[in-house]
């Protein structure tokens, strides 16, 4: 298989200033970044661990090897002072060495008292495998054109239902086995909390918090109640709302928030919760859900990262109750809509609804079924497997 789809940015950008790139655990951050000096800096990168003793070791001494070109920070967001060690090791060294920084917590929201990294570094998000990524498709537009979707349908479809299985962890989906599926499920969550949660978080009840994330892969595509959850957990509010926070900066799921705008009377506080792992979802509708929702995140992230575009994604509901499930915007304007169904039936009230109401230019309806792709009332109804092809 070819390398990751963020290679060519990461490379280009290592030239000018440091790279971050940051993920869930077991989503490939090492596995790029070590590939990336094997194959353009061979012999001349040093790969630093800070959980390994060794290497801590050497990075708080600042021994590096000599006559390297790249150096490959691993996990070392768990040192107290790395902000300010990185932003030491850089200004002395920019000239002669690059570095690329690795970490399975949100490395850019880690700024309390300010940034001292400012202006230093480029911040990449990398995904889980989605589908346009393992079919070599890549989306080569810009905020408000139209998507380009790709064939063959029946290898796309092939892809999809592996995803939907498997989940899009590149060691699980490539060994493609059901039970290794299963084990890593059962170790995954106890890695997460015992180990990236504990070394960094000061969180007393840390079995509370593995309660908190064997409850929410059944909360998939609904609106998300801290409320619910602290009566669940037995805690207060504000640390149902932590533990949530938490979770989420440690890529376990991520949340999607409402879009606002005066034309539509939009619930404000609310918000949809998914899962970067879907595979961990019980039911096949919401996980269906799931996919779509990761592959658009997937999407707008990329195109902020790499491509400096503002884009975002939400969903719509009013108070009315009529929704829709997700929208993407740029400039945080409406650029296309998305509902998912499980069938091509009907088309979705509430789509055509918002689509009239925002002005959206694009529409779709994306649906389960395969081989489906039509246009009704101003909606493209579409397969999962072709609509996805159009993505990143």
């Amino acid at each position: 298989m070819r390398g990751r789809y963020l290679e060519r940015e990461i490379l280009s950008d290592l030239k000018g200033k440091m790279v971050f790139i940051s993920g869930p655990r077991q989503v490939g951050k090492t596995t790029l970044a070590e590939g990336l000096g094997k194959r353009f800096y061979p012999s001349k990168t040093q790969y630093l661990n800070w959980d390994s003793g060794e290497d801590r070791r050497n990075i708080l001494a600042g021994r590096f090897e000599p006559e390297k070109e790249l150096l490959i920070f691993d996990e070392i967001h768990k040192y107290k002072k790395w902000k300010n060690y990185l932003k030491g090791v850089y200004d002395k060294n920019k000239a002669d060495l690059k570095i690329l920084v690795t970490g399975s917590a949100r490395l850019n929201v880690y700024r309390k008292g300010g940034d001292s990294l400012l202006g230093r570094y480029h911040h990449y998000r990398l995904h889980p495998f989605s589908l346009a990524e393992l079919s070599g498709f890549s989306f080569a537009g810009k905020p408000f054109d139209a998507l380009e979707f790709h064939g063959p349908d029946e290898k796309n479809r092939g892809i999809l239902e592996a995803l939907m299985k498997l989940g899009g962890f590149p060691e699980i989906y490539l060994k493609g086995s059901a039970k290794h599926l299963r084990r890593w499920h059962n170790e995954r969550a106890d890695l997460l909390v015992k180990e990236d949660i504990r070394d960094i978080e000061n969180i007393r009840d840390l079995s509370a918090l593995q309660v908190l994330v064997a409850l929410l892969p059944e909360k998939v595509g609904s609106v998300l109640s801290i409320n619910s959850i602290r009566e669940e957990l037995a805690v207060n509010y504000r640390t149902a709302a932590l533990w949530v926070d938490v979770l989420e900066r440690f890529y376990y799921h991520f949340r999607v928030y409402p879009y606002q705008n005066s034309a539509i009377k939009a619930l404000k506080k609310e918000s949809k919760l998914y899962l970067w792992d879907w595979s961990e979802v019980p039911d096949d509708g919401s996980r269906f859900e799931n996919v779509v929702a990761s592959h658009l995140l997937k999407f707008v992230d990329y195109l902020f990262d790499a491509e400096g575009y503002k884009t975002g994604l939400h969903f719509l509901r009013d108070r009315e109750q009529r929704e829709t499930d997700f929208l993407i915007t740029a400039e945080n304007k409406p650029w296309f809509a998305v509902e998912v169904k499980s069938s091509a039936k009907s088309v979705s009230k509430s789509l055509k609804y918002f689509a009239s109401k925002l002005s959206v230019p694009f529409v779709y309806q994306v649906v389960r079924e395969p081989g489906t792709d039509f246009t009704q009332d101003g909606v493209r109804v579409i397969s999962a497997e072709k609509f996805l092809s159009g993505l990143i």
